[in-house]
Parts: C-alpha cells; sequence; structure tokens
C-alpha cells in the first residue's frame, strides 16, 4: 500500500480529490492533514472515514502545516505529498493578509522541509491562476511573468517559488499545479458559485460586484482532480502545469445562470462596491498538461446544473456552515458595502 499524504483534504477541493484518488487507486492509502479551520470541514469526509477508514486506506489527522511536528507525524512514510492547504478567499486576504502568508508561505516551506528530511518521491504544490494576475489579451502559459494583485495570490506566488527553490537548491522533486477557479460539491459558500446558488434558495440578495463583468475559467472540481492525478504522475519535476477548464464566462453569465437553474427573478442581483484591486480576467492555456493526455471532461451547463443540484440535496450541510462563522464574514463584507 503506497501513502499519500493530503494537506487541506477537509476542504472543497482537497477532500473531492482525497475521495477521487482512494476510488482510483486501490493500492493507494491517504492522510489528510487539516487544521479545521473555518473552511476546513469534517463532514466533507464523512462517507470516506466510513468507506474506506476500516479498510485501513485513510487517515485523518488535525494538524498546522506551519507546526513541523503535526507534519513531521503526518509526512511520515509517505510517497508523495500533496499540498493542498491554503487560506484562499481574496476577500479575507486583504482583511487579514498575515494569515495567508503564514499558512500559504511558511506552511509550504515547513511541508517542503520535511519532504526533503523524508526523501519523497514527489512533492505537488497546488496553486492558482491568481499568480498571473489579471490578463487582458491571449491566455497565461506556464513561462509567463508572475505578477499577483491580491495578498491571496501573493502568498500562492510565494509557495510557488519556495517549492521551486526547493527543487533547485535540493533536488527536490516538485511539481506545481496551477488551477482555473473551480466549483461543484462540497465548497464552502462564501465563493461566487454556492453563495449565489444558497442565497438564491434562502431568496436573498446576490451580491454582485461592479458589474459583473469580470470573467474567470470555470472548471469542475473533479475536472481539476484529474488534472492534479495526471501532473502527480506523469509531469516533470521543476515544472508547472496550468489546470483549467477553458469555461471563460462573466460573473453576470454565472449569476443569472444559477437564477434560472432555480427558477428565480433577476431582482435578486444586487450590485456592490467592487472589491479592492479586482482583477478583470483570468485564461489559461492548458496544452502543457493536455500533451500527458489530461482534459477536461464536464462541461459548464452540465456541471452547474448538478452542482446546483447538489446544493439541493444537501441543505443541511450548507445552512450548517451559513449559521456559523459565514455569518459574521456577510455581514461585514457585504451587508457593510
Amino acid at each position: 500500500m503506497e501513502k499519500l499524504l493530503v494537506t487541506g483534504g477537509a476542504g472543497f477541493i482537497g477532500s473531492n480529490f482525497v475521495r477521487y484518488m482512494l476510488e482510483k487507486y486501490p493500492d493507494y492509502s491517504i492522510t489528510v492533514l487539516d487544521k479545521l479551520t473555518y473552511a476546513g470541514n469534517l463532514a466533507n469526509l464523512a462517507d470516506i472515514e466510513e468507506k474506506y477508514g476500516p479498510q485501513g486506506r485513510y487517515n485523518f489527522v488535525k494538524g498546522d502545516i506551519a507546526d513541523p511536528v503535526a507534519v513531521k507525524e503526518a509526512m511520515a512514510g509517505a510517497r508523495y505529498a500533496l499540498n493542498f492547504a491554503a487560506e484562499s478567499h481574496v476577500d479575507r486576504s486583504i482583511e487579514e493578509p498575515g494569515q495567508f502568508i503564514l499558512t500559504d508561505v511558511y506552511g509550504t516551506y515547513i511541508l517542503l522541509e520535511e519532504a526533503r528530511q523524508v526523501g519523497v518521491e514527489r512533492f505537488l504544490q497546488v496553486s492558482t491562476d491568481e499568480i498571473y494576475g489579471h490578463v487582458p489579451d491571449g491566455s497565461s502559459v506556464e513561462t509567463d511573468k508572475v505578477e499577483p494583485r491580491s495578498p491571496y495570490s501573493a502568498s500562492k506566488a510565494g509557495g510557488e517559488l519556495i517549492a521551486h527553490a526547493y527543487f533547485i537548491t535540493y533536488g527536490l522533486p516538485v511539481v506545481i499545479t496551477r488551477g482555473s477557479n473551480n466549483y461543484g460539491p462540497y465548497q464552502y459558500p462564501e465563493k461566487l458559485i454556492p453563495l449565489f446558488i444558497t442565497n438564491a434558495l434562502e431568496d436573498k440578495p446576490l451580491p454582485v460586484y461592479g458589474d459583473g463583468q469580470q470573467i474567470r475559467d470555470w472548471i469542475h472540481v473533479l475536472d481539476h482532480c484529474s488534472g492534479i492525478d495526471t501532473a502527480l504522475h506523469k509531469g516533470q519535476p521543476g515544472e508547472a502545469y496550468n489546470v483549467g477548464g477553458g469555461n471563460e464566462r462573466t460573473n453576470m453569465f454565472i449569476t443569472q445562470t444559477v437564477l434560472e437553474l432555480l427558477g428565480k427573478p433577476d431582482n435578486l442581483i444586487t450590485y456592490v462596491k467592487d472589491r479592492a484591486g479586482h482583477d478583470r480576467r483570468y485564461s489559461l492555456d492548458t496544452t502543457k498538461l493536455r500533451a500527458l493526455g489530461w482534459a477536461p471532461q464536464k462541461d459548464l451547463a452540465t456541471g452547474l446544473r448538478e452542482t446546483v443540484e447538489w446544493y439541493l440535496n444537501n441543505r443541511q450541510w450548507w445552512q450548517a456552515l451559513k449559521a456559523g462563522e459565514f455569518k459574521e464574514f456577510y455581514e461585514r463584507q457585504y451587508t457593510k458595502r
């Protein structure tokens, strides 16, 4: 049985990845290391614990990637280490940038240092297309200049740079993936799609930043998982790979599609003051990853419909989240705008 360490595995993308890998690879076991911040949720892993825990293929360790002791315990015996753990919401990074630097940069360093000591065969750093900054024309390729424009994207760029430095300096076999905007089941409701779905279900306003014409490339979380899987097993150490869905849409298009799928009126849309330093457009060229045999499978229309259905059928999951810490954040972020 080959052990994988997945940090941040109780979060949205991480939990989907754990489920994907355990289903695909019967010879893999996975240890999840997660701090269980507001976005980390053991409910995301409940079915995994029930199915794979008794088989000895799944183990959970509560801990912070910035804590060397917790990292040492979790990484012991791992063949591969994949770092999903991150503070990930741009709005929160504007409020509290220091926490993003601590987790996304220093925490990545702690993981890399332990991976070097253990001698893992592959260290995969999960990053974001936001490190490229605003892309007015064309699509970003992996050799483009890194120009982050928010504390979040800067912290992710910092994590990438220290990871690449460990490849150059120590020969640690690091691979980096840069994903576009994800959507799908188990996404914490602060992000655009789950926020707008759940608000619409509650007949609450959908707060659209600025004019709503910001463009994002949307990828279903399982397509992102398969892209990370491909980079892990087929990617070259020292290289970065873009993982995008090829679905560039405005935020307003996504907003109106959600309302249409739920049969809700457009008058739920409420325009609020735009985010500071809001990037207008992201776009990824995924030629490099596609050359390894990967391609996204989920078209946006189908993926959005299935995602709306998931939130319709899992009200208890998201209602519990929106009743907690989320409520205070929402009041600060939108009510006062």
